[in-house]
């Protein structure tokens, strides 16, 4: 069998799916998949499931991530239990509000539970992407990443799942990460969210690279997979959950297929974006490194 690389494999996904080419700049939080590559090393720090009223590890992740450099991407569940501007001010801004100028945002469920995430959209203002729409892209080093909105329809066809697909066959860089909130795959309680099915398949179409997800309170870490749940070292995705920022801990009710790492507790999951490798380290209160590893671009 002859294997494309990943500009074949967008070419054909050009073709096969009559994109269209979308309007894009590199930096901006709205934007696509900007020129060639860069040749620079990004860091970003990845985790969700964060503003719990009362939880002292709420300050604690925030300590940790006081310590450490890079872009912050959060997966939802930002403050619970209803994402009121109330919850916001209280539950987590006096601890993560120190983070402004480093944070992109997706929303969760929670922020769901006021009328069309307001609050959140409000808090967050550029850093939640265009008002009320709760997806966009950022463009870090030579990696694409979609900030992707997981309560609204993502199935193949909505307007959300058109946004990506333009954004990936706009893309020249080489590598490519999605983040949102619901995981397809889990061993956690929450279990699997099939509604994102349809996403996982044009990414994993474009040969993306990684997956951060929140939701389940807890670490997580897969195999490259593909959207049924297979195996597949060479075509497959690799899903990160961290839901890891303060809100109290979940417990593993299952041992999910290709699930290679399961770690109950609190800290972040830091990314550092090669121009064609990702190394990745799941990093505890206490500063030690509980997971860790490396995968290349297609």
């Amino acid at each position: 069998m002859v294997k494309l690389g990943k500009g074949s494999m967008r070419y054909l996904l050009l073709l096969t799916l009559g994109l269209v080419t979308a309007c894009s700049s590199p930096s901006g939080p709205t934007g696509g998949g900007g020129g060639g590559g860069t040749g620079q090393t990004v860091t970003v720090i990845g985790v969700g499931d964060i503003g719990m009223c009362g939880r002292p590890e709420v300050a604690q992740v925030a300590r940790l991530v006081s310590t450490l450099e890079g872009h912050l991407l959060l997966a939802g569940d930002i403050a619970y239990f209803q994402g009121t501007a109330a919850q916001f001010r209280d539950c987590f801004n006096p601890s993560w509000g120190q983070f402004r100028p480093r944070w992109h945002a997706v929303p969760g469920n929670h922020e769901y539970e006021s009328p069309g995430a307001a609050p959140y959209f409000e808090y967050f203002g550029e850093a939640a992407g265009p008002p009320q729409r709760g997806f966009y892209s950022i463009t870090l080093g030579d990696w694409l990443i979609l900030m992707l909105n997981s309560n609204i329809p993502a199935s193949a066809g909505s307007p959300q799942w058109e946004f990506a697909r333009e954004q990936l066959a706009a893309q020249r860089t080489p590598c490519t990460m999605a983040v949102w909130h619901h995981p397809r795959f889990s061993s956690g309680p929450g279990g699997a969210n099939f509604f994102m099915h349809d996403m996982w398949a044009l990414l994993a179409a474009a040969r993306a690279e990684v997956i951060l997800n929140g939701h389940d309170h807890l670490y997580e870490r897969f195999a490259r997979q593909m959207p049924d749940g297979s195996a597949d070292p060479a075509n497959g995705i690799r899903q990160f959950t961290a839901g890891t920022g303060g809100a109290d801990l979940y417990n593993f009710v299952r041992a999910a297929g290709n699930s290679e790492e399961r770690i109950m507790r609190h800290g972040v999951l830091r990314l550092t974006l090669r121009p064609a490798q990702v190394d990745w380290e799941f990093i505890t209160l206490d500063g030690s490194v509980a997971d860790s590893g490396l995968d290349t671009c297609r």
